[in-house]
Parts: C-alpha cells; sequence; structure tokens
C-alpha cells in the first residue's frame, strides 16, 4: 500500500471515508408502513413537517432558498428562469470538522457550490461558472454539479453529470475565509463521463466514480501521490462472464440475457503514468450523449465500449464500506434497473460484482409490519459510521406518493441486504431527497436537501424552495451501541 504524506487528515476525515466497523447493524428503528402522501407547494408540511419519520428520529430545518434570499448577507446560486430547477441543491460534502456543508448546485448551466456554517446559520456562493454555457461556451462555465466529496488532503471535488463537458473540478482550498480568494482547477487528467458516484478508498489512494448513461460503467483512478492533477491510472470494471455488447444499454436485447454480476476484472484504460491505451481518447469532454450517435459523446464512455467495460442501467451514487471479511466494498445504484450492486475487491484488479438489494427479490421491512411501499428509483447512497447503507430514491412514486429512503440490512456483513426497511419518506410534492450525508463528528445526525421543489420557481407564490435539514437518531440509542 502506498502511503501519502497527508498532514491534513483529520480524525474527522477518518471517520467519514474509513469504516470502523466490518458489517452493518441490524434495524434500530420501527420502519414505516407505506410512502407518504405528498402535500401541496408551500404548505404547513413543506415548511415545518416534509418529513415522515419512525417514532424516535428527529430533524430540524437548517437553511432554504426563502431564508437565504432574505438576508442580504448571505447568498445562494439561483439561475432565474430555470424554473424549479433555479437552483438545485444536490449531494453535500461535510467539512472534517462537522461544521460546514458544501451544497453543489445540480443547474443546467452557471453551476458551482455554495458554503453553508451550521454554527453560524450562514449560506455564501463559495465559487460559481460564469453562465456562458447558456451559450453553449463551457470554457469558463460548469452544468450539473451532482456529486462532491471531500478529498484525503481536504480539497473539494465537484463532477459534472448531464450538462456541462463531464468535468472533475477541484476546489483547492474550500475552507478559504474569502471566497474571492478560493482556488479552482480542472482535473484534465480524468475521463469524460456523466459523474454522480464519487469516493475515495478506504486506504485512500483509489477514486471510484461511475458512468451516469443507460449503458454505464464503473471506474476507478489508482493515484501515486494526493496531487488529484497527475499520476493516476484508470480502470473500468468488466464482468468476466459478460458477453453482451458493451456499447449497448443494459437492457437492450443484447443485454437482455448476458450476465452482470460474479468475478470481474478492472481493465486498465491508462498506464501509471495516465498514458491513455486506448485508441479512443478517454479524456474528450463533450455533450452527455450516445456514442453510437455521436463521436463527440465524452470519451469515458466510448474507452468502456471500445474495452468491454459493463454496462448497468445508469449507475448513480456509490459508497464505499468493509465487507465482514475485511475486504473493502463499493456499493452503488443503478437507477433504471431497481437495483443496488456491491462490488467487493478481491485483489488489485479483481473484484465480483453482486446484488446488494432490489425491489424485486430483496424482502421489506422483515420481522417488522410490511410496507406497502416500493423501492422505486434507487438514486443516491449514504453509509454511516457502522458501516450501514441508505437508499435515497430519487424522486416520489407519483403525484400523490413520496419517494422513500431506505435503510438496507446487512448485518452479516456478505454484501449482500437480508432486507430493505423503510426509514423516512419525503412528502413535498415535485421534489426529492438528496444529499444525506452523515455528521463525520456526530455519527448520530446527519444531513438530507429537498431538491427542485415547485417553491423554488421565482416566478411563484413563494415558500421555502430547496432546503437543508438535520435529522438525529441520538433518541434510538447511542450509534455506537448499534
Amino acid at each position: 500500500m502506498r502511503k501519502f504524506a497527508v498532514a491534513a487528515i483529520t480524525a474527522g476525515i477518518s471517520l467519514a471515508m474509513c469504516q470502523t466497523s466490518f458489517a452493518g447493524t441490524e434495524t434500530y428503528f420501527v420502519p414505516l408502513t407505506e410512502s407518504a402522501p405528498v402535500t401541496d407547494a408551500d404548505s404547513v408540511e413543506e415548511n415545518t413537517a416534509p418529513w415522515v419519520v419512525p417514532p424516535g428520529v428527529t430533524f430540524e430545518p437548517l437553511t432554504s432558498m426563502e431564508e437565504v434570499e432574505a438576508d442580504p448577507s448571505q447568498s445562494v446560486i439561483r439561475n432565474e428562469g430555470l424554473g424549479n430547477n433555479e437552483s438545485m441543491w444536490d449531494m453535500a460534502a461535510f467539512s472534517p470538522n462537522g461544521k460546514y456543508v458544501f451544497i453543489p448546485h445540480e443547474t443546467l448551466y452557471g453551476a458551482g457550490v455554495s458554503r453553508y456554517h451550521i454554527p453560524r446559520d450562514h449560506m455564501e456562493i463559495l465559487w460559481q461558472g460564469d453562465g456562458l454555457g447558456a451559450e453553449d461556451n463551457w470554457n469558463g462555465d460548469y452544468g450539473a454539479f451532482d456529486p462532491s466529496t471531500i478529498t484525503p488532503v481536504g480539497t473539494l471535488l465537484l463532477g459534472e453529470e448531464w450538462s456541462g463537458e463531464g468535468r472533475l473540478v477541484e476546489i483547492r482550498n474550500p475552507l478559504v475565509p474569502n471566497p474571492a480568494n478560493v482556488r479552482v482547477r480542472v482535473l484534465e487528467n480524468f475521463p469524460g463521463v456523466a459523474h454522480e458516484g464519487l469516493r475515495f478508498s478506504n486506504d485512500t489512494n483509489t477514486l471510484y466514480y461511475v458512468d451516469e448513461f443507460n449503458s454505464g460503467s464503473v471506474y476507478k483512478a489508482v493515484f501515486q501521490s494526493n496531487d488529484y492533477g497527475t499520476n493516476a491510472q484508470h480502470y473500468v470494471l468488466s464482468v468476466d462472464a459478460f458477453d453482451g455488447e458493451a456499447a449497448d444499454l443494459w437492457n437492450d436485447p443484447s443485454n437482455a440475457t448476458a450476465t452482470r454480476t460474479g468475478a470481474a476484472t478492472w481493465i486498465p484504460i491508462t498506464d501509471a503514468s495516465g498514458n491513455a491505451l486506448t485508441v479512443v481518447d478517454p479524456f474528450q469532454g463533450g455533450p452527455n450523449s450516445d456514442p453510437r450517435e455521436d463521436d463527440g459523446a465524452r470519451g469515458g464512455r466510448k474507452v468502456a465500449d471500445e474495452l468491454g467495460g459493463t454496462p448497468f442501467g445508469r449507475p448513480e451514487d456509490m459508497e464505499i464500506g468493509r465487507l465482514a471479511n475485511y475486504n473493502e466494498v463499493m456499493y452503488f445504484a443503478a437507477t433504471s434497473e431497481r437495483t443496488i450492486y456491491s462490488i467487493e475487491m478481491t485483489g488489485d484488479t479483481t473484484a465480483i460484482v453482486r446484488v446488494f438489494a432490489d425491489d424485486t427479490n430483496t424482502p421489506k421491512n422483515l420481522g417488522f409490519d410490511a410496507t406497502t411501499a416500493e423501492l422505486n428509483s434507487p438514486d443516491n447512497l449514504a453509509v454511516d459510521a457502522y458501516n450501514n447503507v441508505y437508499i435515497i430514491e430519487d424522486a416520489p412514486n407519483s403525484s400523490s406518493t413520496g419517494g422513500d429512503i431506505w435503510f438496507a440490512r446487512d448485518a452479516d456483513g456478505d454484501g449482500v441486504a437480508e432486507s430493505v426497511d423503510q426509514f423516512l419518506s419525503l412528502r413535498v410534492n415535485g421534489s426529492e431527497a438528496t444529499g444525506m450525508i452523515f455528521n463525520p463528528q456526530k455519527p448520530d445526525q446527519f444531513i438530507l436537501n429537498i431538491q427542485h421543489p415547485t417553491t423554488t420557481d421565482s416566478s411563484g407564490a413563494g415558500g421555502p424552495g430547496d432546503a437543508l435539514w438535520l435529522m438525529d437518531t441520538s433518541a434510538l440509542g447511542k450509534a455506537s451501541d448499534r
């Protein structure tokens, strides 16, 4: 194992990034038994109680678009004219000390990141593109920042998903007191994909990432140093028994019966110095298009097709943990498949892919009262300090039924959940829950964003808009006892 000279790693980063237990716990709450009915925009429920939770789980509002914009000393990204997508608070990251929350904005153009200071209850724009992406000029602009993650050296990574060029951006000094002095760079040494999941390995020298596409693959970058702009070797995952067409969609007839679980191999895209080993250019940026129809599509997607990277149905968020056998495991949500996969790392270039949980085969609320809810469009994931995985749905299941968050019970730590138990339900119509992440200093607490409710629309009748909530499970007992 390579050891980086990283003085900046704190106990908070270690807790957030390196799980201390090697199996999950039993379910520690009484699961819900149905999805919440949605409420009208700017209703009492949206303002004060947007979450339906089990007994013992509490929540409180931290901030919202309405609160920030009513205070001239605060600021937050808004691109007017995009309706309820004007701000798009997405997959948040905590600072290691648990005081700051970084909120990427998944906007069509003018994307950036806002920084919220919890003790001061203060939001400010940390950095934003120049907005010229509205004119298809991406030289100084960025689109659809979806994932964010704090690196082992304390920088902040952001990734473009469906808009922009498919780039990774690094904020070099996210805790800088004056945002005017923020330092930002594009990581040119990363293949272009639709970024959604970004997480570092437990030993911190590998960054896993995915391509959010219906023929999307899973990737990793292995670093030789803690400078993420250089010296990375990139790989794409290929299931050994996969006999379909890598370039086709996961559910095309060519892949309908193809095996996508079992033993797998990490196929190198570049050498250890980051030089491409492929015919096509993996570093090509471009639109979020299908390589079969557009030669200008993002390069990471094209090299996966060239090398036989196994296609999945919209790989989205991911998390890293450990199994009971001590092996590292990556979990990722395949939204189109209504499935969460686990990838056990068995060697530097070998792995085992399993179905961790899905709507059809995984029991729900096992041993508790049954639920009528479905595991619908799993999108974001979260892992607590005790290796438990939480599954956050993409959006309400219908115009009348809210979106849910599930606790995936894998108490034996084998990479296959024994049950998914209904944890929370969001009842704000037109919105989705996102950005669930646990406080690295307070393992009983986590945050959640409410993204793109109709009240965000600046031309509407008002209301909280995108909002950040603090959730607390301490009344259910000490997390350390779970």
